[in-house]
């Protein structure tokens, strides 16, 4: 026992650059023969014994399946590998070939290709590779259940072989795995009893997961009468480890074993193993994290292919982490470098390694998913000269984004840095001394101070060596101090446009701070393909979310809260549903209902409330409601450019908000009439605000429904016209009663029918009133008064409410009537009043209307019944019309006219709507 044990310490001692021979060989050296007697330890010498020369003979562990003599005697003039387009490589992970089940998909996939020619690079299956690097913990740490370990990886192979494979194929297979496992049991044996094993016979073992996946697929494609081999990659692959644990292809060498491979073994299929390969002395080893494809790559480079694709289980390359980002899209094309910076900031993109040798042939790299086979997946390719597509949005200018999360910011400073030579290098050779890995360095031209990003796990180390390496310049003052600052993460934004595309960097800062998010730490090469900023880890994901909306949304996306979801709310709701698809597919308009807010409950959704289902939603979800929650949580959106509340109330507490919620960057859409015509100094605070900020507030629907008469007098005025007078109805309701207050009709009848049509409020004195009742009103195209107020200041004039008489139309008897079934009774007996008012205008060829009147040369405004010619466009009115008359310097002969429907929750909805799409088009939607 004492000599076998010096044997495996001797192997262990065993360098590569010392010997040509194998590891395995060097093992089973003659003082250790007795040991192993069994049958398993001779097949093991005759399967694992390779050669000392580099030319002699190779026996390989595939040698039951394929001829593997490769010999320098043999002439390859009459026989050259053809290559390049012919060949088509694919890749397949772990979890590509996780099941028998998945084995036969991926077999049906190979079989699909058209490709001439196919190479098939396939990891272990699922888990494997880990079950064997435990096999070599466990052996290590003399822990004998290494055993069973060993036969749940035989147990799980075999029975996929018999879920796969029939007849001689799998006898065969069978017979090579059982020999595979009883030499492993040995070997394992030797670590348990030596407590070690080396780095070579780690990769030894850990590599016939690819073995065993290979062989399976192989007969699985051979089963179809295709002609297919399987390459042991050690035999082809030859490469160089480095000091920084990763390993160098040896192309020259390869391409040569390559050559000599495919004379022996000529074939339309090859079935690769990943992950594996060997050095120049014929060692195994392995190429490390990603190393399948890393060998796919290599792989296509050495034939040429036409094309390189990475089967795994995701649709492509995403702008930013879906796990982050919801709104994360899938990229269509990536340039390598784009690829290359992603994959460095932490994205579930290609090791960089990966990328370097398709790049040497501009071979494009696909990335597709094998359980989503629709999916066009992402290009990795050398971009095209003229991308028209590309120039079309900013956001193509930017690829993606990435974190880094877990990092220090260490800041080195002091005035004693300036113009010193060295000091950069001095800083990062201390850095190097405890083997940090340095992620983002920036220093400004001053020289004044250096900051750089580490690994949180590294940072106390890092921040001890530069004081000791700087004490004498920190004692006296020429360093003022090494700080590190935690709880960092890096942001980084990536695309290769980036670097003749103006304003990118402008954009990116611009989401950042509307987010509220600090920067700490910024970097930006001049290649600019990446721009690297450092966040709070706590503001990461809100950063990310920020500037990858600012990038991938539409500018116009816009997350709407709605206010009062009843009959106007509703309607509103309900038109916002039947148009969005349209909006958001011919103008680029993205509109999200985030939440809605009633008196009593509310629906808050994190993405956007499905509109086909938000009555049904806001019964099963809805939560107690709390407009500063609410509120909150619309504009919590950080993902999302840019937030509106739709106020479809007429609640004065409600109107209050208005300035507080602009000034935070809340745009505001409502047809209240409350914030307008309430306390001047509030009206004014609030238009002062709208004009010096960039928050947009939008209120065309508190005056005439849905008409364009705001935007119309503001049209006028930004023009340079002077208002003279603006005069209208503007009461759908109390339109209705006048243009049908004719022809011997008595005017409670009249009321009557309004009333019935649903014209007027529950109670009519709600209409006919005028300031005292109009106050309490739900309804806003009642409010006579409240809309000349609002027409008034609009007009320049510093007018308050109480600054408008208004005439009431309920008698002064029936103000007092306890209900409005009392007042209808009631007013029959004035009918007399009212018809004598309409037949004295009748008898001079007028009619009467309600209409509420600016007079802006007297500054004064009114709400009264006056009496206009039957020629006059207000006796020209039919059902619940409104029009509005504006006279000004311009059309001071003939006043300037707006038409329309006055009354209807349609109509006012749709002006709202009009408000919204308003704003839409002041973020930069199509006009």
């Amino acid at each position: 026992m004492a000599s076998f044990s010096a044997a495996v310490a001797n192997f262990s001692r065993v360098s590569p650059t010392h010997t040509s021979l194998h590891p395995r060989h060097c093992l089973f050296q003659s003082q250790c023969r007795p040991f192993f007697l069994s049958r398993s330890f001779h097949s093991l010498r005759k399967d694992l014994t390779l050669p000392r020369g580099r030319d002699a003979p190779s026996t390989t562990t595939h040698a039951s399946f394929t001829a593997a003599d490769v010999s320098t005697d043999v002439s390859l003039e009459d026989k050259q590998l053809a290559k390049g387009e012919m060949w088509s490589v694919h890749k397949f992970g772990g979890t590509c070939v996780g099941t028998s089940q998945r084995i036969q998909n991926v077999a049906n996939i190979i079989l699909k290709d058209d490709s001439e020619k196919k190479l098939v690079v396939v990891s272990a299956m699922s888990k494997v590779t880990d079950m064997m690097y435990d096999l070599i913990y466990k052996a290590q740490s003399r822990d004998e259940s290494y055993i069973s370990s060993l036969d749940a990886v035989l147990e799980k192979h075999s029975a996929t072989a018999h879920d796969l494979l029939d007849g001689d194929n799998l006898a065969s297979f069978l017979s090579k795995l059982h020999d595979d496992i009883s030499n492993l049991k040995a070997m394992l044996r030797a670590i348990y009893i030596a407590g070690h094993a080396t780095e070579s016979f780690t990769d030894f073992v850990v590599g016939h997961g690819e073995l065993w996946s290979a062989q399976m697929l192989s007969l699985v494609i051979r089963k179809n009468g295709i002609d297919c081999k399987w390459m042991d990659t050690r035999d082809v692959l030859i490469v160089n480890p480095t000091s920084t644990n990763q390993v160098d292809p040896d192309y020259l060498e390869s391409e040569r074993r390559l050559e000599k491979w495919y004379y022996l073994n000529p074939c339309k299929v090859i079935i690769a193993t990943g992950f594996i390969a060997s050095t120049p002395q014929n060692i195994p080893t392995t190429l490390k994290r990603d190393g399948s494809d890393f060998s796919a790559a290599i792989m296509g480079a050495l034939f040429r292919a036409r094309q390189v694709t990475i089967w795994t289980d995701v649709d492509g390359v995403y702008s930013a982490d879906p796990r982050k980002v919801s709104e994360a899209v899938i990229l269509k094309t990536l340039s390598y470098q784009e690829a290359w910076e992603m994959s460095y900031f932490g994205a579930n993109v290609l090791h960089p390694r990966t990328i370097i040798p398709v790049m040497r042939y501009g071979i494009p790299i696909m990335i597709r998913n094998i359980f989503n086979l629709s999916a066009p997946g992402t290009k990795i390719c050398q971009p095209a000269i003229n991308d028209h597509e590309d120039m079309q949005n900013l956001q193509n200018y930017v690829k993606g984004f990435a974190t880094i999360d877990n990092l220090a910011l260490v800041n080195v400073e002091g005035t004693g840095m300036a113009g010193v030579p060295g000091t950069a290098s001095a800083i990062f050779g201390a850095v190097k001394d405890v083997g940090a890995n340095v992620i983002m360095i920036s220093q400004a031209s001053s020289e004044h101070s250096v900051c750089f990003a580490v690994p949180e796990k590294e940072v106390r180390a890092v921040a001890d060596a530069l004081q000791s390496r700087f004490r004498q310049a920190l004692d006296n003052g020429r360093l003022s101090q090494v700080a590190v600052i935690p709880n960092c993460s890096i942001l980084a934004a990536v695309g290769q446009k980036m670097a003749s595309t103006p304003g990118v960097s402008a954009s990116l800062f611009n989401a950042l701070a509307k987010a509220n998010i600090n920067v700490r730490a910024i970097a930006q090469g001049c290649s600019e393909y990446n721009i690297t900023v450092v966040v709070k880890r706590e503001d990461c994901i809100k950063a990310l979310r920020a500037v990858h909306s600012r990038f991938y949304l539409s500018r116009t996306t816009i997350a709407m809260g709605l206010i009062g979801p009843g009959l106007i709310g509703s309607t509103l709701l309900d038109q916002l549903r039947d148009q969005a698809s349209t909006l958001k597919e011919e103008f680029n308009i993205d509109l999200r209902v985030m939440g809605i807010l009633g008196s009593k409950s509310m629906l808050l959704s994190e993405a956007g409330i499905d509109l086909t289902r938000w009555r049904e939603l806001r019964e099963e979800r809805g939560e107690v409601a709390d407009l500063e929650k609410f509120v909150q949580h619309v504009r919590g959106n950080h993902f999302i450019p840019n937030t509106a509340l739709v106020d479809c109330t007429a609640d004065t507490s409600i109107a209050g908000y208005y300035y507080d919620w602009l000034r935070k960057g809340i745009h505001v859409v409502t047809p209240n009439k409350k914030a307008n015509s309430g306390p001047l100094d509030q009206y004014l605070r609030i238009r002062a605000l709208q004009r010096q900020s960039y928050t947009h507030y939008f209120y065309e629907a508190t005056v005439g429904a849905g008409l364009p008469i705001v935007s119309t007098l503001r049209g006028l005025l930004e023009t340079g016209d002077r208002i003279l007078q603006i005069e209208g109805i503007f009461s759908g309701t109390l339109s209705y009663i006048f243009n049908n207050f004719k022809d011997g009709r008595a005017f409670s009848e009249v009321v009557a029918e309004a009333k019935d049509a649903g014209y007027t409020e529950p109670d009519p004195r709600d209409d006919l009133s005028g300031t005292d009742v109009a106050r309490k009103i739900q309804h806003h195209e009642t409010a006579l008064d409240l809309q000349v107020i609002i027409l008034a200041r609009e007009s320049g004039l510093k007018l308050e409410l109480s600054n408008i008489p208004v005439e009431s139309l309920v008698p002064e008897p029936l103000r007092v009537c306890a209900s409005a079934h009392e007042f209808m009774q009631e007013l029959p007996k004035f009918d007399l009043e009212f018809t004598k008012k309409q037949e004295d205008a009748e008898n001079v060829g007028e009619v009467l209307r309600y209409v509420g009147v600016v007079d802006v040369i007297n500054k004064k405004g009114v709400v009264e019944l006056r009496r206009y010619k039957k020629d006059h466009p207000f006796a020209q009115l039919s059902g619940s019309d409104n029009i509005i008359a504006f006279t000004t310097r311009r059309y001071q002969h003939q006043p300037l006219i707006v038409r329309g429907p006055g009354a209807g929750a349609q109509v006012t909805a749709g002006g709202i709507f009009s408000d919204i799409l308003r704003l839409a088009s002041y973020l930069g939607a199509p006009s």
